[in-house]
């Protein structure tokens, strides 16, 4: 199976939504970091937007203050979630673990 060629207007139209789709995703990463919302909030609207539903678990936690790649990889390890899962992919147990984790 090949892949379809598309137009001009087509691959405007596709480059323009993931743009828009990762200035998304960046902006919820921004809040987290600075603070506006929590993990648990950020994991909440994740859950219920297609969108944001793509960010990788991991860099949702070095977002967040005091949370490095060493950090975030070990409390990974601990709650059983693989290093490229993305929150979509999270069972109901690894949320509530991840929110425990970081009250």
């Amino acid at each position: 199976m090949s892949i379809p060629q598309l137009t001009t207007e087509q691959l405007q139209a596709a480059r323009a939504a993931a743009t828009q789709a990762r200035r998304v995703r960046a902006e919820l990463k921004a809040k987290v970091r600075n603070g506006a919302i929590t993990l648990s909030e950020a994991l909440d609207t994740a859950q219920a937007d297609d969108v944001l539903a793509h960010v990788k678990v991991v860099d949702l936690l070095k977002s967040l203050p005091r949370v490095g790649e060493k950090r975030a990889i070990a409390v990974m390890e601990k709650l059983d979630i693989a290093s490229n899962r993305r929150i979509r992919g999270l069972g109901r147990h690894q949320v509530a673990g991840l929110k425990a984790e970081f009250k």
